[in-house]
């Protein structure tokens, strides 16, 4: 009698140059599986024990390629730096489906807190309403809604929804764009959040290796799954900004406030600056992710204590530490 075929642990990897995908190759080797990742160029360097594929995710027949005989595809690219944002996440998306569809993949999708309305929810489950009030929020709205009707048209799918992103090879965040700035030291901290609000960070290793733990048990969860990560909630706003004077070494830093009244000047010119500018909801209410679903399905959640999360982050960004 023939034995069954093992289940591939063959891994495509979208977006591997950016921070979720970064992180999550990373993990996904660690956990034994065969990475592919498919980027733009190739020789920019990349992890070990990565396979790196030259394509674009605008190209279907290219994803379509590189999926073969994947078990799983990460879907974590993204336009740099936000520009063409709205007009490219869409097809990037359709490009998967299609993959995950000839491959029999399932694809695993980093989500965000912006399809909520962080003024009315905030203690968000994974049945929450999605009501977004942003444009950005809307599209991410539609990413899901699109995911979850392609899981009953053969294309399965996973969401794993975390707060703002930092970590070691991520410098399009929140953490890099004001409380610290790469390749300096700290001086002053701009942090964008209202006193005593809090919020939700996410640490991308972390992130990643909940993301290959998830990979392990795909095959037990159902077509179409979401999971909400806690990460590190800062109750009050104060935590963060904290660990970041520890790890710089200052015992009085200047903190200040992100002048969101000045950004509006800039952001007709900036496409980078229009898209933050529609964040500033969730730096003036809270707004944190209920992970006890992950928590009941594996255990526990990976997390990494915030002085040496943003240690290693400070490092990679090639900010002074003490």
């Amino acid at each position: 009698m023939t034995a069954p075929a093992k289940p591939s642990k063959i891994a495509l990897v979208l977006g591997a140059h950016g921070g979720v995908g970064w992180e999550t190759a990373a993990a996904l080797v660690r956990h034994g599986w065969t990475v592919r990742a498919l980027v733009r160029d190739p020789g920019k360097g990349g992890r070990p024990g990565v396979t790196y594929l030259k394509g674009d995710v605008m190209d279907p027949p290219a994803v379509i390629d590189a999926a073969r005989g994947a078990a799983i595809i990460v879907h974590a690219v993204n336009p740099p730096g936000y520009r063409g944002w709205s007009r490219l996440v869409l097809p990037m998306l359709d490009s998967t489906i299609a993959a995950a569809r000839a491959s029999g993949a399932r694809i695993l999708l980093p989500g965000t807190i912006y399809n909520y309305d962080p003024a009315e929810q905030p203690l968000i489950d994974e049945t929450a309403p999605q009501r977004a009030r942003t444009r950005k929020g809307r599209i991410r709205v539609e990413m899901e809604a699109r995911l979850e009707a392609a899981a009953g048209d053969g294309a399965r799918s996973l969401i794993l929804r975390a707060g703002d992103y930092f970590g070691p090879r991520a410098a399009s965040n929140w953490f890099a764009s004001g409380l610290v700035t790469p390749g300096k030291p700290v001086k002053t901290i701009l942090y964008p959040g209202d006193k005593g609000v809090g919020h939700a960070w996410a640490y991308l290793p972390d992130v990643g290796e909940t993301f290959a733990r998830l990979a392990d048990r795909e095959g037990e969860l159902p077509d179409f799954a979401r999971f909400h990560f806690d990460g590190v909630w800062d109750a009050d706003g104060t935590a963060m900004v904290r660990a970041v004077a520890r790890a710089a070494g200052l015992k009085r830093p200047d903190v200040r406030r992100l002048p969101w009244a000045l950004l509006p000047l800039a952001g007709p010119f900036n496409e980078t600056l229009r898209e933050l500018l529609e964040m500033r909801p969730f730096w003036r209410f809270p707004t944190r992710l209920d992970n006890r679903r992950l928590v009941a399905f594996l255990g526990e959640e990976p997390r990494t204590p915030l002085d040496r999360a943003v240690v290693e982050t400070m490092r990679g960004l090639s900010v002074p530490v003490r």
